[in-house]
């Protein structure tokens, strides 16, 4: 059955259909006929328009990464959505479902050159270099079958980002077009039985077997307490994987702890995650075998190939393996080993002082279920490596990408789909003032999210890099601030200071018991630093010998 409507109708409501209740965006004159289809549809759909379209894009990523779902973004094109590609570069690098709709000029002047605002040489392909999967609507009627692609792309297999395109001629058009059900997802590859049987041999003979998980076992920890419980095997946590498998758990550690139990172990089952550090960084290349758990096969060989590799969701993954371990002996249990390494990194953590007891007083004071999303600053790094977290997607960061700016916009995004929760950002003073203006959205649209902005009024970490590594040569990283806390309250939201950790309890227990945003700044001086603890590849300067 056909209905009449236009292509930006055509757009919202079969996004509808496929479970969207929430578009972050900024309208502009190539997203008019779009804006009002969602108008049209309001009732159906939220719409939060932002200050800036970084900052809808990074809204649509927290989204999806609290909730799971795919986040979706609308931007103008040319500036617009380039302004947006550095939260689709975080998508792609966290594997995290994110769909940009995206405006063009007119059809019929696009490749032309004329100078017609906001267009690109080709806005197509410069976005195929951030996300893997673009595509542009030429009629109002291909939007239904486009858009199935699209979270397809998102969906099946590894996740991803997409960008979907339309000129605004054609959104305006009208024709009969039929719009899908719903969305029906791919079935899910089934694990090769004898990668499965290979992997249970081999761990029938392991003597020390532990498991690395990340973002791509995000939600599997139920059937991973199983296989972690059966093989009696430490679960190592990446910084994306915190949570996957809860603090709470015996066996749960991350990555710091994993260095402390990495030289005794023999056979490491690594489930959606890259594993750079440990295979680059942490030595005994050769003498640890390798399981990969991974749905994408290129990634799966990445950094190195692995001795065994099954390819599959994490969960079918692991619950294979699971059935293909039933016949052998209980192993003896090995919580000794693991809490002896819970403690020598206790020890190692409770020297960094002031970023110890910061880090304390945020664990105790947010819920176990509260969402924690971190910038690029040092006490973000700390409770990274250091913190534990009880229950997954709680605990949100920009991944490899490192996205300066990331984490306010992105834990207003989080707090919209998890409005229940408690959620709290951390960022420093440099990565905050990148999206300073979206304090304006949290109070527009009542976005009830906690920021502690660490001031030390420095790019802090580039600076102990200049200080360290390059003589005290210091260049462009010293910042001139506003007073934070008054520009909070400019706002019309609560702003507090707190100068020392008991401070920022009493500020946080404050701010998570009143309606409404909040912003906490915490003075500081120089902080310090958990990178002496952490192996890790470089991510600067000469290739090793």
């Amino acid at each position: 059955m056909t209905e009449r409507m236009t292509g930006g109708q055509a757009i919202v409501r079969t996004l509808g259909r496929f479970g969207v209740d929430t578009i972050f965006g900024l309208p502009g004159i190539q997203l008019d006929p779009l804006f009002d289809a969602l108008h049209g549809q309001r009732q159906a759909i939220r719409t939060y328009h932002t200050r800036h379209e970084q900052g809808a894009a990074y809204m649509a990523l927290g989204y999806a990464q609290a909730s799971g779902r795919p986040g979706v973004f609308a931007v103008v094109p040319g500036p617009g959505i380039l302004n947006a590609s550095a939260a689709l570069s975080t998508a792609a690098g966290s594997n995290v479902p994110v769909l940009g709709l995206t405006g063009q000029i007119p059809s019929y002047q696009i490749g032309l050159g004329l100078g017609i605002p906001h267009e690109l040489r080709d806005q197509t392909m410069a976005l195929r270099g951030v996300v893997p999967w673009v595509e542009r609507a030429e009629t109002p009627g291909a939007a239904p079958a486009l858009l199935h692609q699209a979270f397809d792309a998102m969906l099946a297999g590894r996740q991803q980002p997409a960008v979907f395109e339309m000129a605004p001629d054609v959104m305006a058009k009208t024709a009969d077009i039929a719009l899908p059900e719903g969305y029906a997802p791919q079935p899910r590859p089934a694990p090769d039985p004898a990668a499965v049987e290979a992997a249970a041999r081999l761990l029938a003979a392991a003597r020390r077997p532990a498991i690395f998980v990340g973002a791509g076992a995000m939600d599997a920890g139920a059937v991973l307490a199983r296989l972690a419980d059966r093989i009696q095997a430490p679960v190592i946590a990446s910084r994306t994987g915190g949570g996957v498998l809860s603090a709470h758990h015996p066996l749960s550690v991350g990555m710091l702890e994993g260095q402390a139990l990495w030289p005794e172990v023999d056979v490491a089952i690594v489930v959606g995650t890259r594993f750079l550090a440990p295979a680059l960084s942490w030595g005994r290349a050769g003498d640890v075998k390798i399981i990969r758990i991974d749905i994408d096969p290129k990634q799966a060989a990445l950094p190195k190939p692995a001795d065994i590799t099954i390819i599959s969701h994490a969960d079918s993954g692991m619950d294979a393996l699971l059935g293909a371990l039933s016949g052998q002996p209980a192993r003896p249990s090995i919580a000794a080993w693991v809490a002896a390494a819970r403690r020598d990194v206790a020890g190692k953590l409770a020297t960094l002082e002031q970023q110890f007891q910061l880090a304390c007083v945020i664990r105790e004071e947010l819920p176990e279920d509260g969402i924690l999303v971190t910038d690029v600053t040092q006490l973000a790094t700390f409770v990274q490596y250091g913190m534990p977290f009880y229950q997954p997607r709680t605990l949100i960061t920009p991944g490899f990408q490192g996205t300066l700016g990331y984490a306010y916009p992105t834990a207003l995004g989080a707090k919209v789909a998890c409005p229940d929760r408690k959620v709290l950002s951390i960022s420093g003073d440099g990565g905050f003032m990148f999206n300073v203006q979206e304090l304006s959205t949290a109070v527009a649209h009542g976005i009830d999210v906690v920021a502690i902005v660490m001031n030390d009024g420095a790019f802090g970490n580039v600076k102990r890099i200049q200080q360290t590594q390059y003589g005290g040569r210091m260049i462009g990283v010293d910042l001139r601030n506003p007073d934070f806390v008054a520009l909070a309250h400019s706002f019309g939201m609560r702003g507090i200071k707190a100068e020392t950790p008991e401070a920022l309890r009493a500020a946080l227990k404050t701010a998570f018991a009143t309606p409404g945003p909040a912003l906490i700044e915490v003075p500081v001086g120089e902080l310090p630093s958990i990178w002496g603890l952490i192996q890790r590849p470089p991510s600067g300067g000469s290739a090793p010998a």
